[in-house]
């Protein structure tokens, strides 16, 4: 990603579009998202940096989502199967989907590039999919974008040299109860669905 960011750098000025094209593509080739999003703050500054990764990020979610239901729809169902909870996810999210979406986007249970993969194989609605992605990444992003800005240059950025600080406190503490409340939904829809099974 290197040599495409610093191009990015040197054209900062026109440069918002083949940045938001590039976010979107690396969130549906798996590429790490979090230095793109770092290298943003140091691009563009905050606002303009939060602005540029929400529209890539939700582009980019939007295309794997899309994907998950249609062409690389086997995949994910090879790449999920092996998770013992994700049953209980998807009769979760046909209940909740709008709350089961925010809650995982807060949460680090799953990563954002396969996770985007993996709401295409469940039964969330668009609408809520793309709403509650969008709101749960948010906070997420100002962070990274903030601590983007706080770099002297790109390149601290891409040598991983940008202190997130002690913003990160906050959103570690809202991951944490984010993950926390998905796994304690998941148990006891898991149970609940057991039961169920057991008495037919």
């Amino acid at each position: 990603m290197e040599p495409v960011l610093t191009w990015i750098a040197s054209r900062r000025g026109a440069a918002a579009v083949p940045f938001v094209l590039f976010y979107a593509f690396a969130a549906v080739v798996l590429l790490p998202d979090s230095l793109l999003t770092l290298a943003a703050g140091a691009i563009f500054g905050l606002l303009r940096g939060l602005v540029w990764v929400s529209i890539g990020s939700m582009l980019g979610a939007t295309a794997a989502f899309f994907l998950g239901r249609s062409l690389a729809k086997d995949w994910v169902h090879r790449r999920t199967e092996h998770w013992p909870k994700f049953r209980a996810l998807d009769r979760a999210i046909a209940r909740h989907g709008f709350w089961m979406v925010f809650l995982t986007r807060l949460s680090p249970i799953i990563p954002y590039g396969l996770l985007n993969y993996a709401y295409g194989i469940t039964t969330v609605r668009v609408r809520d999919y793309l709403i509650a992605s969008w709101i749960g990444m948010l906070p997420g992003t100002l962070l990274y974008v903030y601590a983007g800005t706080t770099a002297a240059n790109l390149t601290e950025v891409i040598g991983g040299r940008t202190p997130i600080g002690r913003q990160s406190n906050i959103l570690l503490w809202l991951g944490f109860l984010a993950t926390v409340t998905v796994i304690g939904l998941l148990t006891h829809f898991a149970r609940r669905e057991l039961a169920r099974e057991l008495r037919s």
